[in-house]
């Protein structure tokens, strides 16, 4: 599969986490030739906090996994691509009951101290009866420096791993927040993204991080849109990996104000990441909608937009038919004023008071066209609020890799 045109041109160097080791083997769930089997393990138990899928066809890892999170601790984490043991039925929740068995034997960590994700195709059972073997060494190949090969491990049409690292300061101190995501298409994340794992070294509780990556999640991974189509796996983990061997964090801490910074940065990045991997995208298209009657209406009218195969196919044309931003606005069922409607592209505004702006030129439009990054701007003239989505165009690339994905 050929490297996404938008790909970054280079990895950031991933620095390394004290008591948190990543590893990953070849077990042959689907692909050949390929590490497909990861693992996050940390040598002393981490708060965890976690957002999942809104699907009501949650695949049996996540069940899993929304049943261990109260708990608050993880020792381990396991994730396999290829399969994403959804729609499985028994022989689902017993593969999980197996990877974590499997997990408790390697680690020596208990069951509850255990996490599981799979990605892959939907419906098919996932057998995990080698897994204790491909664990055991997994575990002694995992690395403080193994970030990239688990970011690889874990893609299925991703054409790169996605990464991203922040350092911060608090009270003199340096800390670090890791994190990698994959995903590529069935995106449309709704409280979570595809699959993402967040480590950090900065102590807080598993609660206090519950409500920072729920909010987090909102602006950043909740913001973008491949296809429109949301997951039944999508998982977010976040880990302080340095629980209980300093002060926990309080809410009212100077610092959580400085991590949730970082926080938003890190998973903004990777948001932005997958985006630019859709499947067969070539533009990375931003669209802001203002003058909505809420944020949340202007959420959703730029959803209707970044999700219309009409804007999606004439942006992959570099055409610039702002009638089809017309359109989209128009059937989003949110309160929009036709004749105060304006739309710009690349800051070139096209239209305005209902008809094309006066001092259009098309030439000017379509060089804007071209580039690879194109902002959108809605006003759709009834109100104060405002939002921001990601999306990618749509093109010929995307119907081959869906046409073809489980051959």
């Amino acid at each position: 599969m050929k490297v996404s045109p938008l790909a970054p041109k280079g990895y950031p160097a991933m620095p390394a986490i004290e008591g948190v080791r990543l590893g990953a083997v070849e077990a042959g769930i689907k692909y050949k030739n390929r590490e497909d089997l990861a693992v996050i393990v940390f040598d002393r138990p981490a708060s965890v906090a976690g957002v999942f899928t809104r699907s009501k066809c949650p695949s049996a890892p996540v069940d899993w996994c929304r049943k261990q999170l109260p708990k608050g601790r993880a020792r381990a984490v396991v994730v396999n691509s290829g399969n994403a043991n959804a729609f499985t039925g028994m022989k689902g929740a017993d593969a999980v009951k197996q990877t974590v068995a499997a997990a408790c034997q390697a680690f020596g960590c208990k069951v509850s101290e255990v996490f599981a994700a799979s990605t892959g195709v939907i419906g098919e059972p996932l057998d995990a009866s080698s897994f204790e073997q491909h664990l055991k060494k997994a575990g002694s190949k995992a690395a403080a420096e193994g970030w990239e090969a688990t970011a690889r491990a874990i893609m299925t049409t991703d054409t790169y791993p996605k990464m991203a690292t922040r350092t911060f300061e608090v009270a003199g101190k340096s800390y670090r927040l890791n994190g990698m995501a994959k995903g590529s298409g069935m995106i449309q994340p709704d409280m979570a993204t595809m699959l993402s794992f967040l480590v950090t070294d900065y102590p807080m509780e598993s609660g206090l991080l519950q409500k920072l990556l729920a909010k987090a999640v909102g602006p950043s991974f909740n913001s973008i849109s491949v296809d429109s189509d949301t997951s039944t796996s999508d998982t977010v983990l976040l880990f302080s990996a340095l629980n209980g061997r300093e002060g926990e964090t309080n809410s009212r801490s100077g610092g959580v104000n400085v991590f949730a910074r970082a926080l938003k940065q890190v998973l903004h990045e990777l948001a932005m990441l997958v985006v630019r991997d859709g499947e067969g995208a070539s533009k990375h298209v931003e669209i802001t909608v203002s003058g909505a009657r809420s944020a949340a209406s202007a959420r959703r009218i730029g959803l209707a937009i970044a999700n219309s195969p009409l804007v999606k196919t004439a942006i992959a044309g570099e055409d610039a038919n702002w009638g089809r931003i017309v359109m989209a606005v128009g059937k989003a069922g949110e309160a929009a004023d036709r004749d105060r409607l304006k739309i710009s592209f690349g800051g070139l505004c096209v239209a305005r008071k209902g008809v094309r702006a006066p001092d259009y030129e098309e030439e000017k439009a379509t060089q804007i066209m071209k580039r690879d990054f194109i902002d959108i701007a809605v006003d759709v003239g009834v109100g104060r609020g405002s939002a921001t989505v990601w999306t990618c165009d749509l093109t010929a690339d995307y119907v081959a890799i869906n046409a073809d994905y489980r051959s």
